[in-house]
C-alpha cells in the first residue's frame, strides 16, 4: 500500500461526516491503517467510505487548520490518475464501497477542483466505478466545474466553516464568505432545480451538505442554527455537520478552549428538529446567550415548556402534533397512524410495541384523555 494513502486518508478525521473511522485490519490486500468509514447513504443502506484528501498541501492560512501553510506538517500530494487506480485496487479487493474525496488548496480553488474532478472523470469514466462517490467542493469553483461534479458525484458539499462573513474572518481571513462559499451552494440548488435530472449521475442530481466549526469563531448555537435553517430551506441542503473545535498546535487558535463535544450533539438535534420534524429557528429553546442548553436534549427543553401542562393525546394528534413529542420521530409517527385506524390506543406497552422510546414520551402525552406518567411498570 502506497504510504500517503495512510497518511492522507488519517487527515481526513477534521472532516465530519458523522460516524467514526475505524483501520482495516487485511494484510492479504495490504491496506492495514487505512481509515475505511462505515457511513449510511442518503437511501438509508450501510457502506464503507474510503474518506481522503487528494492533497495536504495548502496554500491558505486558516487559523485552525492543521494544513495550513507555513505549519510543519507532514504532507503528501497523489495526482488523480495514480489515486483512482488505488482506491479502484481498495474497492475490487472488496474494502471499500465508496469515496468521500476532498482537497487542500494549492494553486487556487479552480486548479485543485480541477484535479478533484480529474479523479472523479478517470474512475467514472475510464475505471468504470458506478459506486458512491462524495465529490468536495473548493472555495472560489467556477460554475461549470460545480456542474460537472453534480454530474460525476452521488453528493458535493462546500464548508461553510462559520455561519457569517464576520465568524468565517475569525477563522479563515482569506477565505472569502459569499463569494467562495456559499455562491457554489447556491449553483448547487439551481442546478437541481433548472437542469434535467437525466443528467445528473444515474439520472438524479447530487445532495448537498455543509459543515460548521463549532465555538471556533465565538459564534453563538442560535447564530449556526439561523444559516442551518437557509441552508435547508434556501439552498436543499441534505444534512449540516458540526465539528467541534478543538486547538491544533502550532496554529494561530492553538491556546483556544476547546469546544464540549456535548454542544456538538446538542447541534445536530437541534438540526434535524429543523430538518425532519417541522420546527422553526423560533421554537428552539435558546438561553438567553442565545445558546442551547447542554444539559438537556432540545426536544425535551421544548416539551417540558409546551407539552408538561398541555400533553397531546395519541389519538387524535396531528402528525406535526405527533412530532413534537420526545421519543417519536417521523417513522414511528405513520406507525402511530396505522395503529390507531385499527384501534384506539390505551396504554403504553402498545406505544412501545411500536417503537416509541415510552420513558421519554410519557411526561407529555395522553392515551384515552388520561395522563400516563405514573405507570411506570409499563416502560
Amino acid at each position: 500500500m502506497d504510504k500517503r494513502l495512510p497518511l492522507l486518508s488519517s487527515q481526513m478525521r477534521f472532516e465530519a461526516d458523522g460516524v467514526p473511522a475505524s483501520p482495516v485490519n487485511s494484510t492479504c490486500h495490504r491496506a492495514k491503517d487505512v481509515m475505511i468509514h462505515p457511513a449510511v447513504m442518503p437511501n438509508g443502506k450501510k457502506t464503507r467510505l474510503l474518506k481522503t484528501l487528494l492533497s495536504s498541501a495548502c496554500e491558505r492560512d486558516c487559523f485552525y487548520c492543521p494544513f495550513r501553510a507555513g505549519r510543519d506538517f507532514r504532507r503528501a500530494t497523489f495526482a488523480p490518475e495514480e489515486f483512482a487506480r488505488l482506491f479502484m485496487q481498495l474497492h475490487k479487493a472488496d474494502l471499500a464501497d465508496g469515496l468521500f474525496i476532498s482537497s487542500a488548496l494549492a494553486g487556487g480553488g479552480i486548479r485543485t477542483q480541477e484535479k478533484l474532478l480529474d479523479t472523479a472523470e478517470i474512475l467514472r469514466g475510464k475505471l468504470g466505478f458506478r459506486g458512491y462517490i462524495h465529490l468536495k467542493i473548493m472555495p472560489g469553483a467556477e460554475k461549470g466545474q460545480v456542474f460537472r461534479a453534480m454530474q460525476l458525484a452521488d453528493r458535493v458539499s462546500v464548508n461553510l466553516e462559520a455561519p457569517s462573513k464576520a465568524r468565517l474572518a475569525k477563522l479563515a481571513p482569506r477565505k472569502v464568505f459569499w463569494e467562495e462559499l456559499l455562491q457554489p451552494l447556491r449553483w448547487v440548488n439551481e442546478i437541481r432545480k433548472t437542469q434535467p435530472a437525466h443528467e445528473g449521475w444515474k439520472g438524479k442530481w447530487a445532495s448537498s451538505t455543509t459543515q460548521f466549526v463549532a465555538g471556533g469563531a465565538d459564534e453563538s448555537d442560535l447564530e449556526l442554527l439561523s444559516t442551518t435553517a437557509r441552508g435547508y430551506d434556501d439552498l436543499g441542503l441534505a444534512r449540516t455537520y458540526f465539528m467541534a473545535f478543538n486547538p491544533v498546535p502550532d496554529t494561530p487558535m492553538e491556546s483556544k478552549s476547546p469546544t464540549p463535544a456535548l454542544r456538538e450533539l446538542r447541534l445536530y438535534q437541534a438540526s434535524f428538529l429543523l430538518r425532519d420534524y417541522g420546527f422553526d429557528l423560533e421554537e428552539l429553546p435558546f438561553t438567553a446567550d442565545e445558546n442551547l442548553p447542554l444539559p438537556t436534549d432540545p426536544k425535551e427543553a421544548w416539551a417540558e415548556i409546551h407539552l408538561k401542562h398541555n400533553p397531546i393525546e395519541m389519538n387524535n394528534a396531528t402528525p406535526r402534533q405527533l412530532l413534537r413529542v420526545p421519543g417519536v420521530g417521523p417513522k414511528t409517527v405513520k406507525k402511530i397512524l396505522g395503529a390507531r385506524r385499527m384501534r384506539e390506543l390505551r396504554d403504553l406497552s402498545q406505544l412501545k410495541k411500536l417503537g416509541i422510546a415510552t420513558k421519554r414520551a410519557a411526561p407529555f402525552i395522553l392515551l384515552g384523555g388520561k395522563k400516563v406518567a405514573s405507570q411506570a411498570r409499563l416502560f
